[in-house]
């Protein structure tokens, strides 16, 4: 958890249950909230107008949304999304920035979370350049394996659809599945049933 559930509860917040494919903010609406999930998945995304998605990120349990938004006066810029059944503790904009002021644990968690964000952000804008969708792929599956697995040697599930792969990568369907493959045949990665392990 970036911030201890108990010490939000105990400041007012509260339990909010999303279902599959609910809105939880809508891109341009104002940000009067802090989102930290307990359970379940939440995908921020965009529409262009031809109706193509992209996805900024895929967030889980223990996992906040839409914090940096808090911080100034501006719209969400994308909308946020359960992907799953979700269960979300909710604290209204005002009282979260009195909590940060009087935490200084709780206020130096949402500085490494907000680098993190930014650290994916830098890797992936970099990334999205690249004509190489080996190179996109592995690079999204790294930052992915190391950011929620704790043994970076082993060998995990990546539970990222080649749908969810495409969405934040910006590359084809057909070039996801095509480039998966040929990481499977060059040792890169395993797939089970379906399953992508890296």
């Amino acid at each position: 958890m970036i911030i201890n559930e108990n010490l939000l509860i105990g400041h007012g917040a509260q339990y909010v249950e999303y279902e599959i494919n609910q809105t939880i903010f809508e891109e341009g609406s104002t940000p009067k909230f802090y989102y930290q999930i307990v359970e379940g998945i939440v995908e921020l995304n965009n529409y262009q107008e031809e109706g193509k998605e992209f996805t900024h990120n895929i967030l889980s349990s223990g996992q906040c949304f839409g914090e940096s938004l808090l911080f100034n006066e501006k719209p969400y810029p994308m909308a946020a999304v359960a992907q799953t059944p979700c269960k979300i503790l909710r604290l209204s904009k005002s009282i979260f920035l009195n909590l940060l002021q009087q935490n200084t644990e709780a206020s130096l968690n949402m500085f490494k979370c907000l680098a993190d964000r930014l650290y994916y952000k830098y890797i992936m804008l970099f990334n999205i350049s690249s004509n190489n969708p080996s190179q996109q792929l592995k690079t999204l599956m790294d930052y992915y394996h190391d950011y929620n697995f704790s043994d970076a040697h082993k060998s995990n599930k990546i539970p990222l659809t080649r749908r969810q792969l495409t969405n934040l990568t910006g590359l084809r369907v057909e070039t996801v599945i095509r480039t998966v493959k040929k990481m499977e045949k060059d040792h890169i990665l395993k797939i089970e049933n379906g399953k992508i392990y890296y």
